[in-house]
């Protein structure tokens, strides 16, 4: 499946960084993040649980680092969550994608293949 979103078979990123945001985002203030989910980790920044210190794992990541996963509140996820890319899904590579990975042992992502025959093009 050529269109598969590679974050589905990675999750290097839910169990890498901190994530984190400001507490306006969490359900209490009008938000969508579920508060019992964070942490607070300044007057006006909360953490997803499980990303404030080292080894970091968001608890809402279900599954293996580099096997199946998923999000577990993918629709009331972060900003950041949101914001961040995997590489190549918006034409470029994102080095912290590909830190991410390598901290999991893991390879980069690789550039899409270039289609033989653009649509535009076809006869």
């Amino acid at each position: 499946m050529p269109n598969a979103n590679p974050c589905l078979t990675c999750g290097a990123c839910c169990a890498h960084f901190r994530v984190s945001f400001f507490w306006g985002e969490c359900a209490s203030s009008g938000g969508t993040v579920p508060d019992d989910l964070v942490v607070q980790v300044s007057p006006y920044h909360v953490a997803m649980r499980g990303t404030e210190c080292k080894p970091a794992r968001c608890v809402s990541l279900l599954g293996e680092v580099g096997g199946q996963v998923r999000c577990t509140i993918y629709e009331q996820r972060s900003s950041p969550c949101r914001d961040f890319a995997a590489s190549w899904s918006d034409g470029q590579a994102n080095p912290r994608c590909d830190a991410a990975r390598a901290a999991h042992g893991l390879p980069p992502l690789e550039p899409p293949l270039e289609p033989l025959l653009s649509p535009d093009r076809a006869a």
